[in-house]
């Protein structure tokens, strides 16, 4: 199995690092009793920016362990996985 791209690792765990503060965030408004709308809106962003890391390691899963899997002759096994991982994450 490839391993995650230094660059893209960074980068992931830079986007979850603020992930976790926006949800910390959302915390404390529901402490602090805020406004409905202003903590909805901001679990959309904090939701939006999970599918933005989803999609990352989707195509690095693709382009990696997909292609890699491909190549040694256990594609469709591969394509498999993938095709469920799809189905849980887009629904």
């Amino acid at each position: 199995m490839p391993s995650i791209d230094p660059a893209r690792k960074k980068n992931l765990l830079s986007r979850l690092s603020r992930i976790e503060g926006q949800i910390r965030g959302i915390s404390r408004m529901i402490e602090d009793e805020q406004y409905c709308i202003d903590v909805l809106n901001q679990i959309s962003a904090a939701r939006s920016a999970l599918n933005s890391v989803g999609q990352i390691m989707l195509e690095g899963h693709i382009k990696g362990c997909v292609t890699d899997a491909i190549q040694h002759g256990v594609g469709d096994a591969s394509i498999d996985e993938l095709m469920d991982a799809i189905k849980k994450y887009t629904f």
